[in-house]
């Protein structure tokens, strides 16, 4: 199985202010690529309670790309792939937000239109609570929860466990 797992940051609760993503390549199985970068969000601006969820601030992005600098790298790594997050909705609204604030053309961005989703696919399997770190706790999963490339590694084994064990 080949997909790619995503995890955002964000600076504010707008969808547009990406601070930071991770992104992990499997290929046939096995993670075979691990992809990290901070995000200058707009004005470099953040929200207090933001920060103390990711502990990324104005000084960690102020000399850092802005997501339409980035853009073609995180387009390259999930070109023709299955996107998978733990809470698709969030991560998916974030890049097409992104796209959208930065009048980037996702035209030719083929994505899946239906990306998977971990928190569904676990929450299907009677997890509760069903939240990122739940699951990895429960699985043995390592997780340095809210730090972008943990998450989007822990989201590729929630995945990759879920195929192998209960599809």
């Amino acid at each position: 199985m080949t997909f790619a797992a995503i995890d955002f940051e964000t600076a504010t609760y707008y969808r547009d202010s990406a601070c930071a993503v991770g992104i992990v390549t499997v290929d046939n199985g096995l993670i075979v690529d691990e992809y990290h970068t901070l995000i200058q969000p707009p004005n470099n601006y953040y929200y207090y309670n933001n920060t103390n969820i990711h502990g990324i601030s104005a000084k960690d992005t102020m000399n850092v790309g802005t997501f339409d600098v980035h853009y073609a790298e995180i387009q390259k790594r999930l070109m023709g792939k299955i996107v998978v997050a733990h809470n698709e909705y969030f991560d998916r609204s974030v890049l097409n937000a992104c796209i959208s604030y930065y009048d980037l053309s996702s035209k030719n961005f083929l994505l899946d239109k239906k990306w998977e989703c971990t928190l569904q696919l676990y929450r299907g399997l009677g997890f509760y609570p069903n939240r990122l770190s739940d699951c990895c706790a429960r699985l043995n999963i390592p997780l340095q929860h809210h730090e972008a490339l943990s998450d989007a590694r822990a989201c590729a084994k929630l995945y990759l466990n879920y195929l192998e064990n209960h599809k």
